[in-house]
Formats: C-alpha cells, sequence, structure tokens
C-alpha cells in the first residue's frame, strides 16, 4: 500500500471518528464501526432509541466536483444493504432499522454535517 493510500484511510478514519463522536451529540449510541462482512463494510452501526441505523459517512473537502451524497448511488445502496442482511443474520438481530447517510464536507475543525434519515430502503 502507497503512503498515499495510508494517508487517505488515515484521513477517513479520522473523520468517522468525528462522524461518531457528532451523531452521539445527537443522542445516537455507537454499536460499532468499520464492520467488514463479504462484499462491504458499514461505517457506522448506531443506535437510535429502539431503532439499529446503518450510517453511511462520505466526507469531500469540497463541493467543487459534487456534494458527497452524490456518491451513493443505487449499486452502493445495494451493498449497503446486503452488508446490513449479513449483519443482522450473524447477530440474530430483529429490531427494526434504517439507513441513514451523514455527508460531511470542509476540513477540520470547519465541518459541515448533512445528515439524512432514511436515505433509502432496504428493496
Amino acid at each position: 500500500m502507497t503512503t498515499n493510500a495510508h494517508t487517505a484511510r488515515a484521513r477517513g478514519a479520522a473523520i468517522e471518528q468525528l462522524a461518531a463522536q457528532w451523531l452521539r451529540q445527537q443522542g445516537l449510541t455507537l454499536v460499532t464501526q468499520n464492520h467488514y462482512v463479504k462484499g462491504g463494510e458499514l461505517d457506522l452501526v448506531m443506535r437510535d432509541g429502539d431503532i439499529l441505523v446503518f450510517i453511511e459517512v462520505k466526507h469531500r473537502t469540497t463541493t467543487r466536483y459534487g456534494h458527497p451524497l452524490e456518491t451513493i448511488t443505487y449499486q452502493k445502496q445495494q451493498r449497503l444493504v446486503r452488508a446490513a442482511r449479513l449483519y443482522i443474520a450473524r447477530g440474530g438481530l430483529s429490531s427494526p432499522c434504517r439507513f441513514d447517510i451523514l455527508a460531511i464536507t470542509g476540513k477540520p475543525p470547519n465541518l459541515e454535517f448533512h445528515w439524512v434519515k432514511a436515505a433509502f430502503d432496504a428493496f
């Protein structure tokens, strides 16, 4: 892995930490993060009351080439749903769930958070 890949991974991990912290301030409880399953990764798994929330975190320093929300394609949604189904099946969970997107723009410490609850459904 190149130094650039290490740097990008470290930046991504730092942003996800900030995202988890911000979402905790909004009342959610962290269950796990960076959960890998065959075919995908779940950035954050949190609880919002009784609801299990799968949160995809997307960050861009600038919106010059588009907003981070625009990166969640139908194919990406399908991968997230598949990963969430595996997570639920492995854990034997039966609580209601939803898929949220947390789009973050800017550079620390000047980050803007755009949280879309129930951004898409498990089709």
